[in-house]
């Protein structure tokens, strides 16, 4: 937009504790099997306006105190000695604070227009954490002030609460339900190790259980057979927005009817919408769990949320008893989540063999609402809603589609924030998410 933004770099020092190497984390592992199955970064990314009178030098000690504090930040990969990827914590060194300056005569909606691109930019952008290190930040100076902040984390690092914490320490969000520090909370290397060990392997054993019973008899493609290649309207989109301020209006008044919270109506539309569109229920999905529940997990800096699976029936019922089912298969999903993906895909292959043909579960539903969450359950709780409001609404609906899809990654954005992702060229995806807590945005799981 600026061709004549000028750039330069102060490098930020830093030092802490925590040095070392250890095994990758499970959730690390979950994290780099999805980047090879989708070809897609998954990385966190976002633009945030700078309070007036932030110097480059405020924001520069700010970065360093993030790197220096969270040993996380320090990791980079290594190699261990089999020839494996591990993780590798460094004592210190240097990050890089990038500062541009955009044009003086820039009008303030283009400068910030222009920031919001260099956070998508950097979403779309591959890390190479051999060599870099998770964290990259930029400043936009406009006429000599500050104005925006980019900041942009790796998801081998972090995972969506793991960024609400850290964009805390920034200023970035209020979480003004924070709890205490909890004395337990692991660190990265000391969770890759912990998960090498026989109570957690017990733990992984009987998650992978839970998910060979819903993989035994799967089809071999989620959604089945693709009727119409060209899509409905001639293109394919592998990147969307569909914004429905009714539907969010809907799910608000339909967790208001079965007293459930909205990401469990989310789940059980997306099985109806699914079965109506396909013609496939009862419908096996993938669904991001947290995990934060865990003793000590709950203020970890890491990548702590991995694929649960789940199966959703939506025949021949109710919505409201659709929601029932899914809410009671999510507890269920929740409860089998955290497991070694190495394990799991041993298990996988041999059902695989056992069944005579390859099965995967493509559809995956991600609720990354982390700051805009709790305003759809006060939303939900404030009053009922009423149809009319509703219909009055519809007219307001809208899809945008980008760039064709030739079987990469594709995600359709709703304002209601549940995010679904398949991957291969046979699966429709549909969902949405806050980028680093704003809403309507790409960002993390």
């Amino acid at each position: 937009m600026f061709p004549q933004t000028a750039e330069a770099q102060v490098l930020v020092p830093f030092a802490g504790p925590g040095a070392g190497t250890a095994p990758l984390t499970w959730g690390q592992l979950a994290i780099m099997q999805d980047m090879r199955e989708t070809g897609w970064t998954h990385n966190v990314s976002g633009a945030h306006p700078v309070p007036a009178g932030v110097t480059v030098a405020e924001v520069a000690a700010q970065l360093g105190d993030l790197m220096s504090r969270h040993p996380a930040l320090r990791m980079r990969l290594g190699t261990d000695e089999h020839g494996e990827p591990c993780q590798v914590v460094s004592a210190a060194g240097e990050v890089a604070l990038d500062v541009l300056d955009v044009p003086d005569d820039a009008d303030p909606a283009d400068v910030a227009k222009f920031a919001y691109e260099l956070g998508h930019a950097r979403l779309l952008a591959p890390y190479d954490l051999y060599r870099d290190w998770s964290v990259r930040m930029a400043v936009v100076r406009h006429r000599g002030v500050l104005v925006h902040r980019v900041l942009t984390l790796d998801h081998l690092v972090v995972d969506g609460t793991a960024t609400a914490l850290l964009m805390a320490d920034l200023g970035l969000v209020d979480l003004a339900a924070r709890r205490a520090p909890d004395p337990r909370t692991v660190q990265l290397l000391d969770l890759g190790r912990r998960e090498r060990t026989p109570p957690l392997r017990r733990v992984s054993d009987r998650a992978v259980r839970h998910w060979e019973a819903h993989l035994r008899t799967i089809a071999p493609t989620t959604f089945g057979e693709v009727t119409n290649p060209a899509g409905r309207h001639g293109r394919r989109f592998w990147h969307g927005r569909f914004s429905s301020p009714a539907a969010y209006l809907a799910v608000q008044a339909i967790a208001r009817r079965t007293r459930t919270d909205t990401s469990r109506v989310l789940l059980a539309v997306i099985a109806v919408a699914v079965g109506r569109a396909t013609g496939v229920s009862p419908l096996t999905a993938k669904l991001i769990v947290g995990n934060r529940f865990r003793p000590g997990f709950a203020e970890a800096i890491a990548p702590l949320s991995q694929n649960g699976v789940l199966t959703v029936d939506a025949r021949d019922t109710t919505v409201d008893e659709v929601v029932v089912r899914a809410r009671r298969a999510s507890v269920a999903a929740g409860m089998y989540a955290y497991y070694d993906p190495v394990q799991l895909a041993g298990a996988s292959a041999r059902l695989d063999d056992e069944r005579g043909y390859p099965a995967r579960v493509t559809c995956r539903i991600n609720d990354r609402r982390v700051v805009t969450r709790q305003a759809a359950e006060d939303g939900a709780r404030a009053g009922e809603v009423t149809p009319e409001q509703i219909r009055g609404r519809r007219p307001r609906r809208s899809w945008s589609g980008t760039a064709p899809w030739t079987g990469g990654r594709l995600a359709a954005r709703h304002p209601t924030a549940g995010r679904v992702v398949g991957a291969g060229r046979r699966h429709r995806r549909v969902g949405r998410g806050d980028r680093l807590g704003r809403p309507g945005a790409v960002g993390h799981r």
